[in-house]
């Protein structure tokens, strides 16, 4: 950390919707690091889609710096089961928040989005200027537009009151701590919680939705804390801007080794009849680096061997104390 860093986080007081989530908990350590006074709203003290409780919330937290991560999230089974409530939910989230924050003057509001937002026919890599042209992958649109309208509302914030807000489009977040809940889990942390409970069941088969074919990108959680904040602190533009690592792989190539990782030798049955998602997913890079010089760290195999040691330790922790 630089002095840089000290001087601009020391004393500043941020709020963190989702600070207690799955990234909130890295960027809420990394704050704490750099001298930040936060505040953490919880979800049983303040429902986020409603103005009263938002105004309730800033009045408490009177932050000089939001960092917006709270989010309705999940895999494509829960963005097909619960559509019009990941739309209003997360709509409802991030204008109001914003709206509020422009009303208090804060010094500066960051907006995660989601590379959900970009069209289901984006070419390869993804590029911001890509995000308008089609409409996003079906399973995930509603979610992927709500996220969407808080890059709109920030372009149109900038223009008509000067308004310094920022818009991150993150690609899929993977790393210790997160959501290993079958019914929401994402592709990393499900595989991972499949292929460890068929060893320990001893199944010689498990299965996968979709033919395997698609590809994602995926950055580990420490390193999308880093840039998050490395934004906070560089950037001031409502130009969208992407996080990733740049890499690429299959979801078949992703399982195998998952596989391999967590010593599952049984059979991989594709089911065809379930959705694929996007086909591919790997976004260009180089603005972050180019604007507030973000880079990811951490090799993929490297981050997977740590995320399913995490779960392992917990797992084997949980049971103990049952």
């Amino acid at each position: 950390m630089t002095e840089t860093q000290k001087l601009f986080w020391n004393n500043r007081r941020v709020c963190v919707t989702g600070g207690a989530g799955f990234l909130g908990s890295f960027i809420v350590e990394k704050l704490r690091s750099r001298g930040a006074e936060i505040y953490i709203p919880t979800i049983e003290e303040y429902d986020l889609t409603q103005m009263d409780s938002i105004k309730r919330m800033y009045d408490t937290a009177k932050p000089d710096l939001v960092i917006h991560l709270a989010a309705q999230v999940g895999g494509i089974g829960a963005n097909l089961a619960h559509p019009a409530e990941f739309f209003y939910n997360n709509l409802m989230m991030g204008v109001q928040l914003m709206h509020e924050g422009y009303e208090r003057k804060l010094e500066k509001f960051l907006a995660l989005g989601t590379i959900c937002a970009y069209p289901k026919f984006t070419p390869t890599p993804f590029k911001e200027e890509d995000l308008w042209n089609g409409y996003p992958e079906e399973t995930n649109a509603p979610y992927g537009l709500a996220k969407k309208m808080m890059l709109v509302q920030s372009q149109a914030y900038r223009a008509q009151y000067g308004y310094n807000s920022i818009f991150l489009l993150p690609v899929n977040l993977y790393g210790p701590r997160d959501n290993f809940n079958p019914e929401s889990s994402h592709v990393i942390p499900a595989l991972i919680r499949k292929c460890l409970e068929a060893k320990q069941a001893g199944k010689d088969s498990i299965e996968a939705w979709g033919d395997g074919s698609p590809t994602r990108e995926f950055l580990y959680v420490e390193d999308a804390a880093e840039g998050i904040l490395l934004a906070a602190e560089k950037y001031n533009s409502s130009e969208p801007v992407n996080l990733g690592s740049g890499m690429e792989i299959s979801i078949k190539d992703l399982l195998t080794l998952i596989a391999k990782l967590t010593g599952y030798k049984g059979k991989i049955n594709w089911d065809t009849s379930k959705p694929n998602g996007q086909p591919r997913r790997r976004l260009d890079v180089s603005r972050a680096e180019r604007e507030f010089g973000f880079k990811a760290q951490v090799n993929f195999e490297e981050g997977l061997r740590h995320t399913i040691d995490w779960y392992v330790q917990k797992t084997t922790k949980d049971n103990l104390a049952k």
